[in-house]
């Protein structure tokens, strides 16, 4: 079995290790944070959870980097949260640097991990990661489209009264108010969404999808934690378990969709190796201005942390 390191104690570091722990996949798990009481508690309360909830995944909780060492996957989740009235571009300077000094403190101990990025702004701070890290474009990439696709599914789910579960959707661009959902590729059983709901409520639900982190910023002060675990962890799972399982993830774009040198959400299939394919999908000319309009928005804030030269 792996070992696989999540940074940062927050609500979000946590969950992931919560859920994570709970599929029983892992050796075991380090929760990694400055607040080095903070990981080791979070770390102990989550383990005696295992004999009510019938794991045998170990947690650790520390503020040593050497707690790392020969980390198979590394989730960074690592860095300050939004708060009401920021957008994830305010986020930049702060949290590039922790990144940055995060993935080479972990390459410090560990050779070839896979690493997975939660910290804001997503679709940045993998590039940032990715830069710190030295490793091939398979091994970083972001979590973001899924979290994306499951509040697309939740809202769509509420308005049909039918089960999250039996929706199926894809959505590309930057993990933010940019990003494209796209009902084209949206199903229920197998039915095209677009049969089954009108076309401005479904319209009203892309725009609530787009604006969905913010929501909760505005209902609770602070970002979303437990459907952000939950969508890192699902993707670690994919991983370990080598499901090849096809997510909307924050990935280097090297000529696909037009777009070079530029991590964005695109469609990827996931197992042993990280990214195993990058999949193409054929846009129609609205969608493809869209994504070119969320690449742009992802660029802006890529220049500026090009800037700062980290």
């Amino acid at each position: 079995m792996s070992k696989v390191t999540v940074v940062g104690a927050g609500n979000v570091g946590a969950t992931v290790a919560n859920v994570l722990a709970h599929n029983d996949l892992v050796r075991e798990i380090v929760i990694l944070d400055i607040k080095g009481d903070l990981a080791k508690g979070k770390a102990l309360d989550t383990y005696q959870q295992a004999g009510v909830d019938n794991f045998s995944t170990r947690l650790v909780g520390s503020d040593d980097y050497a707690a790392t060492a020969d980390s198979d996957i590394v989730v960074i989740t690592a860095g300050i949260p939004r708060k009401p009235g920021m957008s994830r571009d305010d986020l930049i300077s702060t949290n590039a640097k922790i990144v940055t000094m995060v993935t080479r403190s972990i390459m410090e101990h560990s050779k070839n991990p896979i690493i997975i990025v939660v910290s804001n702004p997503l679709d940045v701070m993998t590039y940032a990661a990715y830069k710190a890290s030295g490793l091939p474009k398979s091994r970083v990439f972001g979590m973001a489209g899924i979290l994306d696709t499951a509040r697309f599914r939740s809202f769509l789910a509420e308005a049909l009264d039918v089960s999250p579960k039996d929706i199926q959707a894809m959505l590309l661009g930057g993990h933010g108010d940019t990003m494209v959902p796209l009902p084209r590729y949206t199903s229920v059983s197998g039915i095209p969404v677009t049969e089954l709901i009108d076309a401005d409520k479904l319209e009203a639900i892309v725009d609530r999808t787009k604006k969905g982190g913010g929501e909760l910023v505005a209902l609770m002060g602070t970002s979303a934690w437990y459907a952000p675990g939950a969508a890192a962890a699902q993707m670690v799972a994919s991983i370990l378990r080598d499901e090849r399982r096809i997510f909307p993830c924050c990935a280097l774009l090297e000529g696909e969709y037009g777009q070079d040198g530029l991590f964005l959400g695109v469609p990827v299939k996931l197992g042993t190796n990280g990214i195993e394919q990058l999949l193409e999908l054929q846009l129609n000319d609205e969608e493809m201005a869209l994504l070119n309009d969320s690449a742009d928005a992802v660029r802006e804030v890529l220049d500026v942390y090009k800037a700062m030269d980290v």
